[in-house]
């Protein structure tokens, strides 16, 4: 139950860092881990491109953030690794 409370952590914007920090050493954490931090980079990247593009933007690119990070935290309490769309490929290249 420890691993699935803070693979849900992971998808609380800045707060993905605790999880990778704490529970590096357990896998299921370390994947829910990495793919909160892609999430949380393009939150701020989206965060970003409003300050130039508008508050569309702003408003679609978190709406698609916030839909992912609800899939990613609902397929951490079933207990399952979960591939989120895109998201999954980019934190599969991230090394800690």
């Amino acid at each position: 139950m420890e691993g699935k409370i803070f693979a849900v952590l992971s998808y609380l914007t800045v707060l993905c860092i605790i999880p990778l920090i704490l529970q590096k050493d357990n896998a299921f954490v370390l994947s829910h881990g990495k793919q909160g931090l892609v999430l949380f980079v393009a939150e701020v990247a989206v965060f970003i491109a409003h300050i130039a593009l508008g508050t569309s933007v702003l408003r679609l690119g978190f709406f698609i953030l916030l839909s992912l990070s609800l899939w990613g935290m609902i397929e951490a309490l079933k207990g399952q690794y979960g591939k989120l769309p895109i998201v999954s490929n980019l934190a599969d290249k991230i090394v800690l």
